[in-house]
């Protein structure tokens, strides 16, 4: 993984000694509590409803074994022994000190980490693939294009106070497991027909209050032009988005009120000027930056394991985790392992500071002392020898990290909701526990299969429900919470947004809603259909009768 430079070192120093200085200002009196909310918010430190909360980078969503020690060190020191990986690849903290923010930002500075643009209208963590470089289907590892687009956006002088936040993510598979089209920046690595490398650049997405699928800007961008490009992307919204009211700020407002070609015809205007500049990346770059990610020091080894094949028979228990929680690697004898942050009763998520202790243990032993964070809230160790799943799995059992529910119903995104954030309308975590209880025969979420279940407290849609196979929304009807659901919505290559299922169900009768939900696909299903596939045949209608028969 990439290693600071001196450079680096220097900025998050220089960073974590300004911020100390501000923050002990504030508490001498010096520095009011209005002037010190930018200065906090662009070192990803929020106000939440009961404390601060503060949300650091995990660029990319890869860490070493030893940052992970650092996550469960200021968890258990800091915090309340626990932190919350979020679906931008990053760890938020719920319940930190302000005094204390100063020193957790030093600690985490010495091993390689910061705070700095997880909030604020600047460019935030670049997120991508957490298979990146171990997936069957890559193309590219896009692992050194990312870094080479965080080094570039870092503190950017010209795009630090953009009209909004400014989301960008990189895929190098066939396979899209990063979302990009719904980024402001989305890049998909492609090969053209003389077998170059370059990008298919979406632009526009997004979520939220208005929720847009991406449009194709360019088709094919040449490697070379990647950090040039967005940067005419970005002086183009940051000098036409609007700043006179925040839910119309995003750039995909502009996209959408100018129109792709118009917005294209602009950006390739201004291109112009860089095309071929200083910001012009050359083998050498690529060359250098891949360096530090080269291929571990994998063993020549054989596909299967007589010792894994026999415990698949044994021991019911290992097939469910193993058939549920693992996947194919692109390296013979090897399989990449999903954590599963999803254990009932527990904010799908949040792990404490002795898991994320134990965890990098095992990644140590055991996957080249790597963890990748996913975009559904969970942790992978990407690298397992198939002669070590057994006893990887009874290592993260131990540590109740192994919960073989991947890719489930009781798989769902969830955002922290009323119960920590001051934005949310509804709690998320009180109908995680509630879907979990309805679901708690593993046979059943077997037989239902794939579905993609993300849930979000509010419109800003932190939990992606848009883009959930069932989606749930909580909302505010005269003080009480009710829930809104979406049914269709895919975050994938296919992108789609959910169909609005009807009106709001009450807080009571969610999974209940849910379970109907299920039961029409399970009656209409073919022969090996996920329920996606289900209800792009059949439409919205079977469920909305069966839902809203149900309820009254």
């Amino acid at each position: 993984m990439y290693q600071y430079d001196e450079v680096d070192r220097t900025i998050v120093a220089e960073r974590v000694a300004q911020f100390r200085g501000q923050v002990e200002r504030h508490l001498a009196g010096e520095l009011s509590a209005a002037s010190l909310q930018p200065l906090r918010l662009r070192n990803g430190l929020y106000m939440q409803i009961h404390a601060h909360m503060l949300r650091v980078s995990i660029p990319y969503g890869l860490l070493s074994s030893q940052q992970m020690r650092t996550l469960a060190y200021v968890a258990r020191k800091y915090d309340r022994g626990y932190g919350h990986f979020t679906t931008r690849q990053n760890i938020q903290f719920n319940w930190p000190e302000l005094a204390d923010v100063p020193d957790i930002l030093e600690d985490l500075s010495k091993v390689e980490m910061h705070a700095m643009q997880t909030s604020g209208n600047c460019i935030r963590n670049i997120s991508s693939d957490q298979y990146a470089g171990v997936a069957v289907d890559e193309i590219v590892d896009p692992r050194p294009y990312c870094e080479i687009i965080r080094q570039w956006s870092t503190l950017h002088p010209e795009f630090y106070w953009l009209p909004r936040k400014f989301k960008i993510a990189v895929t190098g598979a066939n396979n899209d497991r990063a979302a990009v089209q719904f980024h402001d920046i989305g890049l998909q690595v492609i090969r053209n027909e003389e077998n170059e490398i370059g990008f298919r650049v979406y632009v526009g997405g997004g979520l939220g209050r208005t929720p847009v699928i991406g449009k194709v800007i360019k088709e094919f961008l040449p490697r070379r032009h990647i950090v040039s490009y967005c940067d005419a992307i970005l002086r183009v919204y940051n000098l036409h988005g609007r700043r006179d009211n925040k839910y119309k700020a995003r750039i995909k407002i502009l996209v959408k009120s100018l129109g792709i070609d118009a917005f294209r015809v602009q950006v390739e205007q201004d291109w112009q000027h860089s095309k071929d500049g200083e910001l012009t990346l050359h083998d050498i770059d690529f060359e250098t930056m891949a360096g530090f990610f080269p291929l571990p020091a994998y063993e020549d080894l054989q596909p299967g394991d007589e010792r894994v094949t026999k415990w698949l028979n044994l021991d019911t228990r290992f097939a469910a985790w193993y058939n549920n929680n693992t996947v194919d690697h692109r390296r013979d004898g090897y399989r990449i392992v999903n954590v599963s942050l999803k254990e009932h009763g527990i904010a799908p998520g949040d792990a404490t500071d002795a898991q994320m202790d134990a965890l990098a243990d095992i990644a140590e032993q055991y996957s080249f002392g790597e963890i990748r964070v996913t975009h559904e809230q969970n942790l992978v160790l990407a690298d397992v020898r198939e002669q070590d799943l057994l006893t990887v799995w009874k290592a993260l059992q131990e540590h109740r990290l192994a919960t073989p529910n991947i890719g489930s119903v009781n798989d769902m995104i969830c955002c922290p909701g009323l119960d920590f954030c001051s934005l949310a309308n509804a709690t998320s975590i009180d109908i995680a526990r509630q879907i979990n209880e309805r679901f708690s025969d593993f046979d059943e979420l077997y037989d239902i299969g794939e579905v993609k279940l993300k849930m979000s407290g509010c419109m800003n849609a932190c939990g992606h429900h848009h883009v959930g196979h069932i989606g749930i929304l909580g909302v505010d009807k005269k003080g009480e919470e009710w829930y809104q659901l979406t049914v269709g919505g895919d975050a994938s290559n296919d992108a789609a947004l959910g169909t609005h299922l009807g009106p709001a169900i009450a807080k009571h009768k969610v999974s209940d809603a849910i379970s109907d939900i299920l039961h029409v696909y399970r009656e209409q299903r073919d022969e090996n259909e996920r329920m996606l596939d289900t209800f792009r045949r059949i439409g919205i209608e079977p469920f909305k009768q069966r839902v809203y028969r149900e309820t009254g």
